[in-house]
């Protein structure tokens, strides 16, 4: 018999509305209603947060690192355990662990330990993220342009096969270095295709969302961008309601007002959501650390390469959030939603991103003040 709590709380947002004095109950891994917060519920464990506000845990779907590693270096369920644990402390509790360009054979050992992770069942590990090598030199930004190539049948294959394995696979790639034809087979086969580190014209871009892509990766980095005449892959994006993008709210990667344009502009059903494109350092005190062989400094929030090229981020999703909120003027729901529902549905994650029956019991308590209390994984308390 499944354990079922009761979680009591000031406030709960189910992924669209707010409910004020209401409660939680949650049977085993599994949200089963959301009821008023002084109801009954025989046998249910009772916990009460209080003045605390309970939220839907977060998506993320770009982590290359956390917790002092990074998926490049060690491809193995230890090392997805440890990105999911280090990233749970902020909220979030569904990701997609992140392989930054790298070889053939990195590759497929990032597939192999990704289906370990799913048949594990690593909490918070929600499939795969691979991020190239199949981009644009021009666009290359921090990934390694030794590493960049096109994509051949086996590169494609390897993709059909591990989707069939994974719960969910998300890969960034740019039409200069796959074709249409094969961003419509990924797509039938069940991958997620975003575009990025691209030159693409917004005719190309419009092409391939046509084609199957469905998202466009950190919108604004690494891709064409608007201008008078062309509205490169960034206004593709904003304007083509196919496409969802993801976004780094670090006030760093994307300037505050360009962000705000965007949001104001934008298209559904495509959304813009966040994602931290975290690397290594979060969770930790770590000055730098390596990728490719190449050193990344931290300094002041930033991540850069030693020629000042910025190589992810630092940044955690309830920081996102807050920046959102607070620096955009953001309505609070919005920016949860960036964060949750938005990122679920661009991936198709129909038990994440909400609260209500059926959803999978992921969720945060915050204070006022949007500082994590509680996290809880498939209806477990998550401890540090």
């Amino acid at each position: 018999m499944s354990r079922r709590t009761i979680h009591r709380a000031a406030r709960i947002f189910d992924g669209q509305d707010w409910h004020s004095d209401a409660a939680l109950l949650v049977d085993g891994d599994t949200v089963a209603a959301i009821v008023r917060r002084d109801a009954s519920a025989a046998g249910a464990e009772e916990i009460d947060h209080g003045a605390s506000i309970l939220v839907p845990g977060f998506v993320d779907l770009q982590v290359n690192g956390g917790g002092g590693v990074m998926l490049n270096d060690r491809q193995d369920v230890e090392t997805i355990r440890t990105i999911c644990a280090a990233h749970a402390r902020f909220g979030t509790t569904a990701l997609l662990p992140t392989l930054i360009t790298d070889t053939p054979e990195i590759t497929r050992r990032t597939v192999e330990a990704g289906i370990a992770a799913a048949k594990a069942s690593v909490p918070g590990f929600a499939g795969l993220h691979l991020e190239g090598p199949h981009l644009s030199l021009a666009r290359k930004g921090a990934h390694d342009p030794k590493l960049i190539r096109p994509m051949e049948g086996a590169d494609e294959a390897l993709l059909v096969e591990a989707r069939r394995a994974l719960p969910a696979l998300l890969t960034t790639v740019a039409p200069e270095s796959v074709s249409a034809g094969q961003v419509r087979r990924l797509s039938a086969a069940g991958v997620v295709v975003s575009l990025g580190h691209t030159e693409a014209s917004s005719t190309t871009a419009h092409a391939y969302a046509e084609a199957g892509a469905r998202m466009a990766t950190h919108l604004f980095n690494a891709m064409s961008q608007i201008g008078n005449r062309e509205p490169g892959l960034a206004g593709a994006a904003i304007a083509t309601g196919e496409l969802s993008a993801g976004i780094i709210a670090d006030g760093f990667h994307v300037h505050p007002e360009t962000m705000r344009i965007a949001l104001a502009a934008k298209q559904g059903p495509g959304r813009i959501l966040l994602v931290t494109d975290a690397m290594a350092t979060i969770g930790t005190d770590m000055t730098s650390f390596t990728l490719n062989g190449r050193t990344i400094r931290r300094d002041g929030g930033r991540l850069t390469l030693e020629d000042g090229t910025l190589a992810g981020a630092d940044l955690d999703m309830i920081s996102a959030v807050r920046f959102v909120h607070r620096e955009l003027g953001l309505d609070l729901s919005e920016a949860l939603r960036m964060a949750s529902l938005y990122p679920a549905q661009a991936m198709g994650l129909e038990r994440h991103g909400r609260l209500g029956a059926g959803s999978r019991a992921d969720f945060v308590t915050l204070s006022e003040e949007l500082e994590v209390g509680g996290v809880w994984v498939g209806g477990q308390r998550y401890h540090a």
